[in-house]
């Protein structure tokens, strides 16, 4: 009690306000740069029913991935794939922190869109089949992407692969 008394009376006697004179009139960062805690400039869209080969790595594909992550994977993974998410928190085992790139089944691209594809069975992994194709592509390039420690591809073998995954 005597603490929101003595802190009342400070704010409204004694504390000496804002001076609005103090804040600047332009921003810290200048045209063209990034203001702190500002999202970076989004990648453009892509139209992932035009993209060829979705398993082989480019920007606009990665980018797609992150939005196919921030719908169905953040929510246990968590926002920067730390395995922190909201639901991850209730499961068991925990989800995967995507970022160490610790793999269960392998950590190559073919391994993490089987995972996509089937889960991983007698884990909380969840199958994501539902999910299309060139949108788990994009999801395995943005896994990739934020991966600390990634598993090399053999490009002939993924491209074979890819072909015929659905």
């Amino acid at each position: 009690m005597a603490f929101s008394l003595g802190f009342f009376v400070y704010v409204t006697v004694l504390h000496p306000g804002v001076n609005l004179k103090e804040i600047p009139d332009q921003p810290a960062a200048g045209p063209g740069q990034q203001l702190a805690g500002e999202a970076a400039p989004a990648a453009a869209a892509v139209d992932m029913t035009k993209v060829e080969k979705p398993w082989v790595e480019e920007a606009g594909v990665t980018a797609h991935g992150a939005k196919v992550y921030a719908n169905n994977c953040a929510v246990c993974h968590g926002a920067t794939g730390a395995g922190d998410g909201a639901a991850g928190a209730a499961l068991n085992p925990k989800p995967r922190n995507l970022i160490e790139g610790k793999w269960k089944v392998g950590g190559d691209s073919i391994s993490l869109f089987k995972v996509l594809q089937n889960g991983i069975p007698g884990g909380s992994m969840a199958s994501f089949a539902h999910v299309p194709a060139a949108d788990r592509w994009a999801l395995v390039q943005y896994i990739r992407s934020i991966t600390q420690n990634k598993v090399k591809d053999d490009p002939a073998k993924l491209e074979t692969f890819a072909k015929s995954a659905k």
